[in-house]
């Protein structure tokens, strides 16, 4: 049927999804990805603890003055991503996610290395910047999760994605904090061990998931840069909000690695371990919330549903961080947090439905990029709100006062969360009445 001149037009462009590509053979692709990304969190995991306090120790600062430093070397971490993702998901988009995976690997490699005989600020600056060169990878590994997972299985297998994630967090910064307190620089050949590990196994074992021929034809430039990608996605208006969610999620997200183990220690008087054996206990609530309540709780409730309860159990933990006094108050926090999980994986699923295969890479290029530009924000506002809160200076003494405002960016995204959703089904609903008639 034509449209008439009334007919009200369609906010996206549903693609049409091809399910002989997602055969149970391809079912062992998932392993290998979930195992790729879970040494490249450990690696990652590990420095965790340690890398505020060695810019401490290698500038000779104080907790202020490292807050704001850790803070600037985040920013520019998430400026490089920024840049480098997009980039990298329109290059997986042309040669395969294959590729793009093992350079990254092998770089992170190198680099580590390179982060453990820096005896220099400037020289660790030099690091983090090739380390955000090579991890902007991690949005290849959401695209090659999606190149084989069916769309109805996806928010499932992004949750074992980010059980991978979590089960990093259980043993990298525990592991990291006991190397930490031999030396922190152990952490970082650890790590570069890991990653070197990661490399080989992707090299023997990880297969292709993007075929030849769903590939793009050629590597477009236009794509290949933060706004080249968002205008790709131009025609998806319901995917551009549903990444700005993304965006309010991340800015929140920073919170955490940017002031959490400066604020632990002033607070509460961590050191290192203590840090680490906290952060273990994190991953081991988020595994429980990614790899096993996810595939049973969305399916009864729905992808819409999980999105606005996580975000709300974010923004209730988030609050509750930022009020608690002892730390075994804050301690309480960390299940809120952990139902936070429920979110991501169910934006995730949301959003990848909306486009085709050989747009898969350019579409988490651009998630992934805008979360970075997040990231570039963030850590400024957080480690200054932190250093702001706790001087004396400050209008008043609140050392929680980054988290309240990690909660109060939460409650905003569950309100565009809200809204962009029910536009979305309310147009999809006007979609099913007018084909029908």
């Amino acid at each position: 049927m034509k449209q008439t001149k009334n007919t009200p037009k369609k906010p996206i462009r549903t693609p049409v999804i091809d399910q002989s590509r997602f055969q149970p053979a391809r079912r062992a692709a998932l392993i290998f990805i979930f195992f790729t990304v879970l040494i490249d969190i450990l690696a990652f995991g590990l420095i965790i603890p340690v890398l505020p306090h060695l810019i401490k120790n290698i500038g000779n600062y104080d907790f202020g003055q490292a807050a704001m430093m850790s803070g600037w070397f985040s920013v520019a971490f998430s400026v490089i991503q920024f840049v480098f993702a997009p980039l990298l998901g329109a290059l997986s988009d042309r040669y395969g996610r294959r590729r793009v995976i093992l350079i990254s690997c092998f770089g992170l490699a190198v680099d580590f290395t390179f982060m453990a005989l820096a005896t220099t600020i400037p020289m660790f600056f030099i690091g983090r910047v090739i380390s955000a060169m090579t991890s902007a990878s991690f949005s290849t590994a959401n695209a090659y999760l999606a190149d084989v997972t069916a769309p109805e299985k996806r928010a499932a297998a992004f949750g074992l994605l980010g059980s991978a994630f979590g089960i990093g967090f259980i043993i990298g910064p525990a592991l990291g904090g006991l190397l930490g307190g031999i030396d922190l620089r152990l952490p970082f050949w650890v790590a570069s061990g890991l990653a070197m590990l990661n490399f080989c196994y992707g090299l023997f074992v990880l297969p292709e998931s993007l075929p030849v021929e769903s590939r793009t034809k050629r590597f477009d430039w236009k794509r290949a840069n933060p706004i080249g990608a968002l205008l790709v996605l131009k025609r998806y208006p319901a995917v551009l909000g549903l990444i700005a969610v993304a965006f309010m999620s991340q800015l929140a997200h920073f919170v955490l690695p940017s002031t959490f183990v400066l604020y632990a220690d002033f607070r509460y008087g961590w050191g290192e371990q203590q840090v680490g054996y906290v952060l273990g206990l994190v991953g081991i609530c988020n595994v429980l919330v990614q790899a096993f309540l996810i595939r049973r709780l969305v399916p009864k409730i729905g992808e819409r549903k999980a999105l606005l309860f996580g975000l709300f159990f974010g923004m209730l933990g988030f609050a509750w961080q930022g009020l608690a006094n002892t730390g075994m108050l804050s301690l309480l926090a960390i299940p809120l947090l952990a139902l936070w999980g429920l979110a991501n994986p169910s934006l995730q699923a949301i959003i990848t439905k909306q486009v085709h295969a050989d747009e898969q890479g350019g579409l988490q290029g651009a998630v992934a990029s805008m979360t970075s530009l997040a990231g570039i924000f963030a850590p400024f506002i957080f480690t200054h709100t932190f250093a702001l809160f706790i001087s004396n200076h400050a209008p008043m003494q609140l050392p929680g006062a980054a988290f309240l405002l990690a909660s109060l960016i939460l409650c905003i995204a569950i309100g565009m969360a809200y809204h962009l959703t029910q536009w979305m089904k309310s147009s999809h609903a006007v979609e099913h009445t007018v084909g029908s008639n």
